[in-house]
């Protein structure tokens, strides 16, 4: 096959119009091409009003070594085949069978390829099912009634569950692990644009489904998934053979698991396991992360903004991605910026109020919303609690989050854009509307934070304002606390990606070691490909 960049298409094409626009760029005709697969796809925006749709396609076609040594501008594809998609099983005693501890990203796709290679994980989960979570998450959106347990962060399928489901990653993927957790998703009931989409996303709707399927296959494979299921201890945790301690949530029943090899594929929500860790002597240290607000806009203005008034009524609902340095030397950004969706109540602890955002995947609530973050360090945490500890990161995250539990008074904090740039009260504001997922009330907002995170905040907003115009506006609003941006904590893990403790690996977001479902979904492969060479060896 031969392949073909940044090939240009005006946004209202066809398939004819990309397979007429690859013959003249090969020099062939257009019946010479025998298939056309798309790589990458974004839209290029950067000559408005004029945008097109950017390709990166392999082309098969009739006698591609003449058209190769023609065209320079052409080369031969290098197809990504990731090394342990198709390997031979394995198999091992009960005593020996690997335990999955978390059941977001991480979990999940460790629990698979160890499943698909005959290892038979045991994975133990402290949320619900995702039938179950679901109805959980809507009686606290619409009741306030809280489950500690399971929510927005703790059960099947993680945080990524209620979230955007978007699957972009900075991570480059030289060993085809993105390839092979975007085709399994698309397998289990992702559409199949996620494969070449330059920003693909599935959505919460969608996102329910597939986790459910892909948890189907693992136990079709062999493995076990409990649900409700919570680490407590790790016995003889210095041994080779270990006593994991687990306790059902629901029947307050005890039970022992005895195991080697332990993936903690925490979410970055699992602030008591945190400390259980660090009791068990498991080698961690804080991470400096970010926190503040999000702030919702009309989705219109954006695509406005981002595509020109011509294109914006027929393109899918504009993300964008803004980035600024305050005077205090504080990065500030924007992070999880849901197109089309919703700011919703995430908190995991009584009394402490987190937010997310996150969308269904037609992205069509008619409003834009995105987390508006501050860098925060050691530094910052030193205020709150003991130097030496590190989980002073979470304390940290645990102030901010029951003040704002007590400015909303148990609900979600609002207040109307100008107003908390102005540091004054919405007196006028209507919420009825608000795409709020959760009981709000108007509060001061501004007030919630150090002086130098607001500042740094207001001064990141006029930035943002020059560079999307009417990006402050008198009916834009923000709520907070975004808090759970990233894991507070790293679990320190070597080159076999093993901790201080032999058997035990530190695995995805909650251990520091990705950032979204996709970085998590591959870091959880790169454990399950280590456990998988030890048990060969």
């Amino acid at each position: 096959m031969l392949h073909i960049n940044s090939l240009q298409l005006d946004v209202h094409h066809d398939e004819i119009d990309l397979k007429k626009k690859t013959a003249k760029i090969i020099g062939c005709n257009i019946n010479e091409i025998k298939n056309i697969e798309i790589r990458k796809r974004s839209i290029d925006a950067r000559k408005k009003p004029k945008i097109f749709y950017s390709y990166s396609i392999d082309v098969s076609l009739v006698n591609e070594d003449k058209y190769l040594k023609r065209n320079k501008s052409l080369s031969l594809a290098k197809p990504v085949i990731y090394a342990y998609k198709n390997t031979k099983n394995l198999s091992v005693k009960d005593s020996k069978r690997p335990l999955v501890v978390g059941f977001g990203p991480a979990g999940i796709f460790a629990a698979l390829l160890l499943a698909k290679n005959g290892l038979r994980p045991i994975v133990v989960e402290r949320g619900e099912c995702v039938e179950e979570r679901k109805e959980s998450v809507n009686r606290f959106w619409n009741k306030g009634k809280l489950n500690t347990e399971s929510n927005v962060s703790f059960g099947e399928g993680g945080a990524g569950t209620f979230s955007d489901g978007k699957l972009n990653t900075l991570v480059k993927d030289t060993f085809g692990r993105n390839k092979f957790v975007l085709e399994t998703l698309v397998e289990h009931g992702a559409p199949k644009e996620i494969l070449y989409d330059n920003k693909p996303h599935i959505g919460t709707d969608l996102l329910t489904g597939i986790v459910k399927s892909i948890r189907e296959e693992i136990i079709k494979l062999g493995g076990e998934v409990r649900f409700d299921t919570k680490l407590i201890d790790i016995e003889d945790i210095n041994k080779s053979s270990k006593q994991v301690k687990i306790l059902n949530t629901k029947t307050n029943q005890t039970e022992k698991i005895v195991c080697e090899d332990i993936i903690l594929a925490l979410g970055h929500s699992a602030r008591d396991t945190f400390k259980l860790l660090k009791e068990l002597g498991i080698y961690m240290e804080p991470k400096a992360f970010a926190l503040g607000i999000r702030v919702s806009h009309s989705q219109y203005l954006i695509d406005v903004s981002q595509y020109g008034e011509n294109e914006a009524k027929f393109l899918s609902p504009a993300s964008y991605k803004l980035t600024f340095r305050s005077s205090y030397g504080r990065g500030v950004y924007s992070f999880c910026m849901c197109p089309g969706g919703f700011i919703v109540n995430a908190s995991t602890e009584d009394n402490r109020t987190a937010v997310n955002g996150m969308s269904y995947h037609n992205r069509d609530s008619g409003e834009a919303d995105s987390a508006i973050i501050v860098s925060v360090s050691e530094e910052d945490f030193d205020k709150y609690g003991d130097k030496d500890d590190p989980l002073k990161g979470i304390e940290f995250q645990r102030r901010l989050e029951e003040k704002a539990y007590k400015m909303g008074e148990g609900k979600v904090p609002v207040q109307r854009l100008v107003d908390f740039l102005n540091g004054v009260e919405s007196t006028d504001f209507e919420t009825t509307g608000l795409k709020i997922k959760g009981a709000t009330k108007i509060s001061r907002v501004d007030k919630l934070f150090p002086k130098e995170i607001y500042e740094s905040i207001k001064e990141a907003f006029k930035d943002f304002d020059r560079k999307i115009k009417g990006f402050i506006n008198e009916d834009a609003y923000v709520a907070a606390i975004e808090s759970r941006t990233s894991s507070p904590v790293r679990i320190s893990r070597n080159e076999l990606l093993k901790s201080n403790i032999a058997g035990i690996y530190p695995c995805g977001e909650g251990a520091g070691y990705a950032g979204g479902i996709m970085s998590a979904a591959m870091d959880g492969l790169k454990v399950a490909e280590k456990i998988i060479e030890s048990c060969k060896e």
